[in-house]
């Protein structure tokens, strides 16, 4: 794996070390359970895996070397670079400005830009309509594209889908970056449609079963398929891809959901002309962070801290899967545990900051489950585990903890 060159104050000396230690000892990464650190009256189950991952990586040191290469120009950021506060904040402070919201919405014209300016292509990638709208204004937009591989992975399983004559289907959210994107990618090969969850997935399989008329389609599925889509006729070869940071489990569902509506109307012989066998198109990041998180769920933690952007799709999934057991806290960063007894978290069904107080039981020890998602910055993860660490006077030393690890 590259080894990129990002700036050092994202870099763990806590955590980090833990990483690789797993890492050397285990190379194949065949081992997702969890690493205890035990201080003595608390304890937290640190994530096999979690943090930073290639693309995030790969886009914080080409976006910062923008700047570096560019002193004298305007830096634009089409919107957020990657769904994590601390990176998007340390940016606009060095002078790059987004051209977009998370949802899309301008905050810098699109008149304002100029030939001269230098525009930074997020994580998540970009339309192909922004695309060729930056290069009618003369602005380069492949010297600093920051698109993920592993997005691209899924635009290029999308246009040999359409190739092959299949319709593509998009488990995704219809308004985050990178799933328009892969929208409007995928639309220019094949008829695409988005659906956001198995409700959805099976609202549109009625369409398939004929259960539905093709004209309810239109306002049920509005914004969310291509031009001229006709659920007729397009949903009779289909395949399956997704947002590469969804829960894999689901788009499993989702796609057998579908399979199995093709056996019951072509029958099983003919499936494979009517399914295309894609397996899922989620990036190794998010498997990794998922299997890690089900490992974690073996624990006996009494609680979970999870720490990422309130608008990172990949962190909110894992808090969902620590929901399953633990009371589980979604916060940005330590600044939100404000005291042994209150904890401010974000509730991502509800998208709404609420306030819990007494979230540390009464006990010794008390066993925290701790990780974050592919865009959170592990010193991040220090500093909340820092933050919890001042409540227990009595815990060991970080550095005598650390000793396992290469610690000093």
């Amino acid at each position: 794996m590259k080894k990129f060159e990002i700036p050092a104050y994202y870099r763990s000396s806590i955590t980090g070390k833990i990483k690789e230690a797993r890492r050397i000892k285990d190379l194949r990464k065949q081992d997702f359970t969890p690493t205890v650190l035990d201080f003595g009256p608390v304890q937290f189950y640190i994530a096999r895996h979690f943090g930073f991952c290639y693309g995030v990586e790969n886009a914080i040191e080409i976006s910062y070397r923008a700047l570096e290469e560019n002193p004298h120009k305007r830096v634009f950021l089409l919107s957020q670079m990657i769904h994590n506060q601390e990176v998007n904040n340390d940016l606009q402070s060095r002078g790059i400005e987004f051209i977009m919201d998370t949802d899309g919405n301008q905050l810098i014209p699109w008149d304002a830009l100029r030939p001269e300016d230098v525009v930074i292509i997020p994580a998540f990638g970009t339309t192909v309509e922004i695309e060729h709208l930056l290069l009618d204004k003369g602005i380069e937009v492949q010297k600093y594209n920051t698109t993920c591989p592993f997005v691209e992975k899924v635009w290029n399983r999308s246009e040999k889908l359409g190739k092959d004559s299949y319709t593509v289907i998009i488990h995704g959210k219809p308004r985050h970056e990178e799933t328009r994107a892969t929208f409007s990618h995928s639309a220019q090969n094949a008829p695409s449609v988005i659906v956001r969850d198995m409700e959805e997935a099976r609202a549109l399989g009625e369409y398939m079963l004929g259960h539905k008329q093709p004209a309810e389609f239109l306002e049920e599925f509005k914004g969310k398929h291509s031009v001229g889509f006709n659920p007729a006729t397009d949903l009779r070869r289909i395949g399956v891809v997704n947002q590469t940071t969804m829960l894999a489990t689901e788009t499993q569902a989702i796609a057998d959901y579908f399979r199995s509506i093709m056996i019951d109307v072509y029958g099983v012989d003919t499936v494979r002309e009517h399914f295309a066998d894609t397996r899922d198109t989620l990036c190794y990041a998010t498997n990794d962070n998922q299997d890690a998180t089900y490992q974690l769920l073996e624990t006996d933690a009494d609680l979970a801290i999870v720490v990422g952007g309130y608008n990172s799709s990949n962190t909110s999934h894992i808090v969902e899967l620590c929901e399953r057991k633990f009371n589980t806290y979604f916060i940005n960063s330590e600044q939100e545990i404000k005291s042994p007894r209150e904890i401010h978290h974000y509730h991502y069904l509800a998208k709404e900051k609420v306030v819990t107080t007494d979230f540390l039981p009464d006990k010794n020890p008390v066993k925290i489950v701790l990780t974050s998602g592919a865009s959170c910055p592990d010193t991040l993860v220090d500093r909340v585990m820092l933050r919890v660490l001042e409540f227990f006077p009595g815990a060991r030393p970080v550095e005598a903890v650390l000793q396992g690890f290469g610690g000093k």
